[in-house]
């Protein structure tokens, strides 16, 4: 039977265009998902860092927390969605300035300040004042946010990889907000967002002793059916694409296609190991970037390819592109690693074994010198399929530095019933190790 796809005609580049724009947004993570959605699966942890938040902007009262789960449990777009309603409601948002800081950009507590001052548009105000340390430069900023009666914008600061944070000098950058947070100053709210569970302990005794160790804790509960409803929802489309007839046959596709038992069980097997929506936006990402004006929706072969893309071995991927002679050098290591029961062997040992296998099949496999056999086993620790236990650092030579294989029976066997021209003797001889 023709797919139903096949008959369609072009589109115009200009809906394509905005198809792809919408939909890239949405997998990008450039637009936060709907609230409904947030809410099903964070609903009690939402709510209270809106309280928290709009206790700081309309009642002046400082606080600070901690919002704490392992990687995509959907931290940042649980913050992301706080901060869209609160910009929404005018009576929070013009009290209420928001300071957004990353551990991974602001490294260190001048570069901090830095952001802080051009996120709160103080530039021309500190021209070229000088501040003795970075305590008077925070207080000045705070200072000049204040209107002509003695109240002040609240101000919020969202400190993401907020672990990194207690990396800096003395911590002093925590320890003034939290310090601010305490005293009666400028009301501020501090948000940090880590993955680390354990980032209180990583705190100095005076920047814990002032932190409210108030913890939001983020795990992601997500059942099936709501993971494929989130699938349906990012792949709709919304009325104002503009060519209506073409959003209507659009839309009664992605139903189709989440009906399908294919894509199901891609879903499925997707949803098994990682049921994080970030996961399932990289998941989308590759089917919404092919579509174009020939071709104009999502098939399930779309999913079923990015499905394996994202699955695939590097590792094995990797061995696929090394040659015959490293790939007996890896055989080798493997009948070495089995052998010893997973001890660790030296390029010797390794050596010894290749030629065991060249002189009993010489007639099949060329043989290569010890220098060249040498180079190709350095190529492979670079490519790290094998690696030294003791560290590149150790001064063994490098002859007799023991060593570690990477990679499993199961890739190996995987990537020899694959490999472009590989020998059956190197087939053969993976699967049966030759007599001592």
């Amino acid at each position: 039977m023709p797919k139903r796809n096949c008959r369609r005609e072009p589109l115009g580049g200009s809906t394509i265009d905005r198809v792809q724009s919408i939909l890239r947004r949405r997998v990008c993570r450039i637009e936060v998902p709907p609230k409904d959605i947030i809410e099903e699966n964070l609903k009690e942890q939402r709510q209270h860092l809106v309280d928290l938040i709009n206790r700081c902007a309309v009642r002046g009262e400082s606080n600070s927390a901690i919002v704490t789960g392992p990687h995509g449990s959907g931290k940042t777009m649980l913050v992301s969605s706080v901060l869209r309603e609160i910009e929404s409601n005018p009576k929070v948002s013009k009290n209420l300035l928001i300071i957004r800081l990353n551990g991974l950009l602001q490294t260190d507590d001048k570069i901090a300040i830095q952001e802080i001052t051009r996120q709160l548009q103080l530039d021309n105000v500190v021209g070229d004042k000088v501040f003795g340390s970075f305590a008077e430069n925070l207080a000045f900023l705070l200072e000049a946010l204040k209107r002509g009666s003695d109240t002040a914008q609240s101000v919020l600061f969202i400190l993401e990889e907020f672990d990194l944070f207690a990396h800096h000098k003395n911590q002093t950058l925590l320890y003034n907000l939290f310090d601010i947070c305490q005293s009666a100053q400028t009301p501020i709210a501090v948000i940090g967002v880590t993955r680390r569970l354990d980032v209180v302990e990583l705190l100095e005794k005076r920047v814990k002793s002032r932190f409210s160790h108030r913890h939001i804790h983020v795990f992601n509960s997500l059942a099936f059916p709501a993971y494929k409803e989130v699938c349906k929802r990012v792949l709709t489309l919304p009325a104002e694409v503009g060519d209506a007839k073409f959003v209507k046959r659009w839309n009664q596709d992605i139903e189709a296609l989440c009906s399908n038992a294919t894509v199901h069980d891609v879903l499925k097997k997707t949803y098994q190991l990682d049921k994080s929506i970030c996961r399932l936006q990289s998941l989308l990402l590759l089917p919404i970037c092919k579509v174009t004006e020939d071709h104009p929706a999502i098939e399930a072969v779309d999913l079923v390819e990015s499905s394996k893309h994202l699955g695939a071995d590097s590792k094995a991927a990797m061995l696929h592109g090394i040659s015959v002679l490293q790939l007996a050098l890896v055989i080798a290591m493997k009948h070495l690693t089995d052998l010893y029961e997973g001890d660790p062997f030296n390029f010797e040992m390794l050596y010894n074994e290749y030629l065991k296998f060249v002189q009993r099949k010489a007639h099949v496999v060329q043989s290569f010198e010890k220098p060249v056999v040498l180079k190709a086993f350095e190529h492979l620790v670079s490519l790290e399929i094998v690696k030294p236990v003791d560290g590149h650092g150790s001064r063994t030579q490098k002859e007799y530095r023991a060593m570690s294989l990477l990679v499993t029976s199961a890739q190996l066997m995987d990537v020899l019933n694959t490999y472009p021209g590989c020998p059956s003797e190197l087939k053969h001889w993976a699967s049966n190790p030759l007599p001592s």
